[in-house]
């Protein structure tokens, strides 16, 4: 059900990007193929003969306005150069200028290898200090950007795939180690009488308990990547005692809860590093509101777990309830 969902999303998205696409086209939103009307100034004078030649450029903020039609104003002057070549001249605007809309999003299409806005010069002379800039066709915008998103977060999943490889590799031995010399077992007795009332379907001596001690415990220290295997770990053995194989049972949907409200005490090794000291501000709002959560998320799967649809579906009901009415 959550794949159909994920699809619907996407292409929603796509259906959505095409439409203002589409309608970008239809109101001509980026003039494609029209100069921009704009007032060239050389402080240091203008050289035929040189290849790039300083300018300042001038666009007057109505002119802007109805050519573009919008509400938004531009600088009154922008700093670039002039890029005379053979083929004609380039007009390059300053990287760093700030550029009003539509004229940001142009500058994302018709830009040189420098990152800048640049466009074609049409009608200038020496003598006229008016010319026009005529920048690259733009089409299909939101198309374009929803592709690219898609492929950055590819990219970004394999890389903390590969990344985890190792962490799972570690913990999951350490994990191994600490089951074939008793430690899980030791571990059980000594955690069940605080997670027995969270978890009574679970046996009293079964290692699941262990797995979810562990899993817990790496949360609340703010061991992320150890707290991941853990938990692997956990459902795969919460899953032994699952009768079915597409139905979560009580006790996972409970450390599923618990995980994500994931409670701690110590702040993530992540945000230490990123704020340093300054993490002591946040400490006790972090400890709150992951406390808060934690119970909300307890009292939620216990309660949804008690409604009869819930109820009813629950993989280890006992064999009288499941059994169907008969006359």
């Amino acid at each position: 059900m959550l794949n159909y969902i994920w699809a619907g999303l996407i292409v929603s998205a796509f259906v959505f990007a095409l439409g203002y696409d589409v309608n970008d086209i239809a109101r001509d939103t980026y003039r494609n193929g029209r100069p921009l009307p704009v007032e060239l100034a050389f402080p240091a004078g203008y050289d035929s003969a040189a290849r790039r030649v300083p300018v300042e450029i001038r666009i007057q903020p109505g002119t802007y306005a109805s050519f573009y039609r919008t509400d938004q104003a531009p600088d009154s002057v922008y700093s670039g150069y002039l890029l005379q070549t053979h083929e004609g001249s380039l007009l390059r605007f300053d990287a760093a200028a700030r550029l009003p809309e539509p004229l940001a999003t142009i500058g994302k299409v018709s830009r040189s290898r420098d990152e800048e806005l640049q466009g074609r010069v049409a009608g200038f002379t020496p003598r006229a200090a008016a010319a026009g800039v005529i920048f690259e066709p733009v089409r299909f915008i939101k198309l374009n950007a929803i592709a690219a998103a898609a492929l950055d977060f590819a990219r970004t999943a394999a890389e903390i795939a590969l990344g985890l490889i190792g962490v799972l590799s570690l913990f999951l031995g350490l994990l191994k180690i600490a089951e074939d010399a008793g430690i899980i077992h030791a571990l059980v007795k000594l955690v069940r009488p605080v997670l027995r009332p969270l978890f009574p379907e679970i046996p009293p001596d079964h290692p699941a308990l262990g797995m979810i001690a562990l899993n817990l415990a790496a949360n609340v220290f703010g061991l992320g990547n150890a707290a991941t295997p853990f938990g692997i770990k956990a459902m795969e053995e919460l899953q032994k005692l699952n009768p079915t194989e597409d139905t979560a049972t009580n006790p996972m949907v409970m450390l599923l809860a618990i995980n994500t409200a994931s409670v701690q005490l110590v702040p993530p090794v992540l945000l230490l590093a990123l704020l340093g000291l300054q993490i002591n501000r946040l400490i006790f709002p972090i400890i709150t509101t992951t406390l808060l959560s934690l119970v909300i998320a307890i009292v939620a799967a216990r309660l949804l777990g008690r409604l009869p649809g819930y109820r009813a579906s629950d993989p280890n009901r006992p064999a009288s309830q499941s059994a169907a009415p008969t006359d």
